[in-house]
């Protein structure tokens, strides 16, 4: 299959979604989008992925919304209601896409501004070069975030360091974003696919099932305040997971003393 503004290459059980618009610093399109749910959507039911990383080609990681394309052009075409929660589509929604999805990796290589920041913020892993500048400037767009990013910019960096972030629409650097918890880890710009790989290698490793459960509870269950409910979350989920091939795999791995193969439980 076939895209405009995606690359798409697998390496081994790893995909790797490459942003591909590099003499627009990857700005985000609704074609990119559309692109992208289709790649995460497909490898979500093809047992050789295990885990998928996403990159930008060329300088940037993704430069925010493109402003002088279809942005633009839809200025004067915005309803002037507001569409309720209730009627987001769950198939289409990014945010669903991505906490429903195989771990998510974001290698950011360059800017990541904007929509470049918060279409990232559900994934589950985020490695920036130390170089890479991340901003989310709605603020200075006269906007406000969107993606579900009042929520993962607070959960990831805390309540000021969120609040100034969005507030002020400043640009950091990934050696200042991860001193603030806003990635995961920083690295030289030469290693930044090296260390992607073999994380995302190290996850896809991990039975598939299970980490999709996990993500599930992650996302049900992080800041859920009746503790009751989260253990029962848990407990309904270990129960499906007891009667798994790749629980079996783990069990029958660890009485033989070898390393358990969940890319194909017996």
């Amino acid at each position: 299959m076939s895209f405009e503004q995606i690359l798409v290459e697998q390496h081994g059980a790893v995909l790797v979604i490459t942003l591909n618009r590099p003499e627009r610093l990857n700005a985000w399109t609704p074609k990119m989008s559309r692109e992208l749910i289709s790649v995460i959507t497909a490898a979500d039911e093809d047992p050789s992925v295990g885990a998928i990383v996403v990159t930008g080609a060329g300088r940037g990681f993704c430069a925010g919304a493109d402003i002088g394309g279809e942005f633009a052009s839809k200025l004067d075409d915005r309803p002037a209601t507001v569409k309720p929660t209730s009627e987001i589509d769950p198939v289409s929604d990014w945010v669903q896409v991505c906490r429903r999805a195989k771990p998510l990796i974001a290698a950011i290589n360059g800017a990541a501004i904007g929509v470049g920041l918060t279409m990232i913020l559900p994934f589950d892993r985020l490695i920036a070069a130390r170089t890479a500048k991340i901003s989310a400037r709605f603020v200075k767009m006269g906007l406000v975030t969107e993606l579900a990013s009042s929520h993962f910019l607070a959960a990831r960096c805390g309540w000021g360091a969120a609040s100034w972030l969005a507030l002020s629409g400043v640009t950091i650097t990934g050696e200042e974003a991860v001193q603030m918890r806003l990635v995961d880890r920083c690295v030289n710009e030469g290693e930044l696919m090296e260390v992607a790989l073999a994380e995302a290698a190290l996850l896809a490793a991990n039975p598939g099932p299970q980490m999709k459960m996990i993500k599930e509870l992650l996302t049900r269950n992080a800041f859920g305040v009746d503790l009751g409910a989260v253990q029962g979350a848990e407990l309904a989920a270990l129960e499906i997971a007891y009667r798994t091939p790749e629980h079996r795999e783990a069990v029958s791995a660890f009485i033989e003393k070898r390393a358990p193969d969940f890319r194909s439980p017996a």
